[in-house]
């Protein structure tokens, strides 16, 4: 059985080291591995960077089992190979390196496709510590994605705001997660659910949203720990509303993959 881990890319920037502090909490959180990746054009640049990447880690979070390497290519291809063995990946946003192009552009969809688990976007802000967790399925019957949410939640003894819940998949991955709670689809004050709020289909086609109802998906993250985003299927580009989130959002973003079926 393989151990259980968190991979993390790291570039030298301070966008990757926000991600870096973030894998760590998320392994230890687990009571997983944390490993270290960082992809170079030359492997020699590497040392001085996963050295101190790895002290960084290990001083954060005392005892937390710590690894790294150094992958010869393009961060998209090492961190996709090594998501396959992760119960989460985690990468930042913004960075000055080869990593920092992640979510500026088409690096990041072609992440976002290829990762074989949750990937765990690290924007500027780590979010509310205390807040509540977020999940907005991405579409179809996402029990993956609904999962993972309620699964987060019970591990940080959070709430749970599901922002729009339809059909079949939220009494499906209740019976999955088995985590208390109501599960009220409320908008960010409770009062209502979040209507309007439209995602591009399973390919990424579609038109972008628009007006009120994003923006108030966007304010609900101010108070959020984190934002879980379902349906993300491999091999696919994120939808509209996740490209909102994953440029906007005031917390990191999970996108979480499934198998279109």
């Amino acid at each position: 059985m393989m151990p259980r881990q968190v991979t993390v890319g790291v570039d030298g920037s301070l966008v990757a080291v926000r991600a870096l502090d973030r894998a760590a909490d998320e392994a230890a959180l687990r009571g997983a591995a944390l490993n270290i990746v960082y992809a170079v054009p030359d492997m020699e640049v590497a040392g001085p960077v996963l050295a101190t990447a790895v002290l960084r880690a290990r001083r954060r979070r005392p005892g937390l089992t710590v690894t790294a390497l150094a992958v010869p290519g393009s961060p998209v291809r090492a961190l996709a190979h090594h998501s396959r063995n992760a119960e989460l990946t985690v990468v930042g946003t913004r960075g000055l390196g080869a990593l920092g192009a992640l979510i500026a552009g088409s690096v990041s969809r072609r992440l976002a496709a290829r990762t074989r688990g949750p990937l765990l976007v690290v924007r500027g802000a780590q979010g509310a510590p205390d807040g509540e967790v977020l999940f907005w399925p991405g579409g179809g019957t996402d029990a993956d994605g609904a999962a993972f949410a309620f699964a987060e939640a019970e591990r940080r003894g959070a709430r749970l705001c599901v922002l729009r819940a339809e059909d079949s998949w939220y009494a499906k991955a209740r019976r999955r997660a088995a985590v208390p709670g109501d599960g009220a689809c409320r908008s960010p004050r409770g009062e209502r659910p979040l209507s309007g709020v439209h995602d591009a289909s399973p390919t990424g086609r579609g038109s972008s949203p628009r007006g009120r109802p994003v923006r108030e998906l966007l304010e609900a993250t101010r108070g959020a720990v984190v934002v879980v985003v379902g349906a993300q299927y491999r091999g696919c580009r994120p939808g509209s509303v996740a490209r909102a989130l994953l440029r906007h959002a005031h917390c990191p973003v999970v996108l979480v993959p499934g198998d279109a079926a």
